[in-house]
């Protein structure tokens, strides 16, 4: 691991955390911010109830995927029991996301988002 790096990976970004970065980055109040991170999650959740498809370009996509159901087991009793048939919202990430994460450096000088 390079120096640094372990520091890096013990930081999980939350909800606040964004909150915070959009009041930082538009720099309006807190409590618009908020209400801007709540839609985006919103809009997000009943497209995915809908069964529509998400696409951020530069990103990466949501979609719902069909999960069958299945016979599984009560892992304190052993019973078996029946798993029935479920949706999973599932995410794709784009190719530029891929770059961006796995080549910080190189993946290009803007910021992933950016419009140029």
């Amino acid at each position: 691991m390079a120096a640094g790096e372990s520091e890096k990976m013990d930081h999980t970004m939350t909800k606040a955390d964004l909150v915070e970065e959009v009041t930082r980055v538009t720099e309006l109040p807190r409590k618009e911010s908020e209400a801007v991170v709540e839609t985006i999650f919103d809009s997000i959740i009943a497209a995915l109830q809908a069964d529509d498809k998400i696409e951020i370009r530069g990103f990466g996509s949501f979609r719902t995927r069909d999960r069958r159901g299945r016979t599984g087991r009560n892992p304190k009793t052993g019973a078996k029991v029946e798993v029935p048939p479920k949706k999973i919202p599932f995410f794709k990430p784009s190719k530029e996301l891929k770059d961006f994460v796995n080549n910080p450096q190189t993946a290009g000088s803007s910021e992933p988002g950016a419009q140029d």
